[in-house]
């Protein structure tokens, strides 16, 4: 049931912008209304769930550690996986976010038989979530040349790159068949793993299936129902300059697309996307494990006043003295 209603939802979306297009007209609403309004929806909601993490305390120095950590000169310390000065953080935040270090790392446990545990490396796992990551990178950065007059250099060159193998046109890119297969992996992972199709809650699946959404109109608008890009950087410019104009001749499955990303866009400081930016805005990554160099003060410790053990034994010192008491001063 937790899939049901997404995949209702995405029926009802494509009939939604099909009706608002074929029959109302409606191309402002859909052409400018409505990505404003998930730019806006985004950046909000993306400020807000920052600083909302930003003012959280951390009352505990809680950094994740999976190796030797620095203590005495002649005991090798790992200055990745048990980070005490700020380029080893550096490092290991780098390999998290570009590696994803932690999801390498991550074993995956089965009971074979009674008393018998096997642990095995979730190698799949990872490369569909790096295949997935870098791929929508790198499509977003293709995608600059809609938003950018004159196109930069280096925009050319990732473009050129990620569709040298073919010699076929209209160009299939790397990127997209990649991202395909990952998110399709994705999908497949945690609908036919009983276990994660358990833990799994509708959210889980709106969010893939947006993603999927916005990957299949857009190979479909490449592939089959071209569009004139002239028309559709013509908008994006006049978007990005608050002068919006309507693209001319682009076809139903263009503002599918659209609509789609709008809702992704929108959609993503709600859901779980944002580890985007919480990644470093965790504790367990962003601290460094130097507990033992300096004192972590929790934040929610407030000024109270106290009764030390030396006032209270200034205070009782005699009458402790004749009862036999041990005191620490004479």
């Amino acid at each position: 049931m937790s899939i049901l209603y997404p995949f209702i939802g995405i029926i009802g979306i494509i009939s939604l912008v099909t009706i608002g297009i074929e029959v109302l007209r409606w191309y402002f609403l859909f052409g400018v209304i409505i990505p404003y309004a998930a730019l806006i929806a985004f950046i909000a909601g993306f400020i807000y769930r920052v600083l909302k993490w930003a003012r959280s305390p951390v009352p505990f120095h809680i950094p994740t550690v999976c190796g030797q950590g620095k203590s005495l000169p002649w005991i090798k310390a790992n200055n990745i996986d048990s980070p005490s000065s700020g380029t080893g953080l550096i490092k290991r935040m780098a390999l998290e976010v570009l590696l994803f270090r932690s999801l390498f790392w991550n074993e995956r446990v089965e009971l074979k038989r009674a008393h018998q545990l096997l642990y095995r490396r979730n190698l799949y796992l990872w490369l569909g979530g790096l295949a997935f990551h870098w791929s929508l990178f790198i499509i977003l950065f293709r995608h600059l040349r809609f938003f950018l007059e004159p196109v930069p250099s280096v925009v050319l060159v990732v473009r050129f790159l990620d569709g040298i193998f073919q010699s076929i046109v209209p160009v299939i890119y790397t990127s997209d068949v990649i991202i395909a297969a990952a998110l399709i992996y994705l999908f497949l992972r945690r609908v036919t793993d009983p276990r994660i199709r358990y833990l799994s809650l509708p959210s889980d699946y709106v969010a893939i299936l947006l993603l999927l959404s916005v990957v299949f109109s857009g190979i479909l608008m490449r592939l089959f129902y071209r569009v004139d890009l002239v028309k559709v950087k013509e908008w994006a410019m006049g978007m990005l300059n608050f002068h919006p104009a309507l693209p001319e001749g682009v076809g139903l499955l263009f503002y599918i697309h659209l609509f789609f990303a709008a809702l992704l866009i929108a959609y993503f400081p709600l859901s779980k996307l944002m580890h985007m930016a919480g990644i470093f805005l965790s504790p367990t990554m962003n601290l460094k494990n130097d507990s033992r160099m300096r004192r972590h003060v929790n934040p929610w410790d407030y000024p109270v006043k106290v009764h030390t053990y030396e006032q209270w034994e200034g205070e009782f010192r005699e009458a402790m003295k004749e009862v036999g008491l041990p005191v620490e001063k004479e």
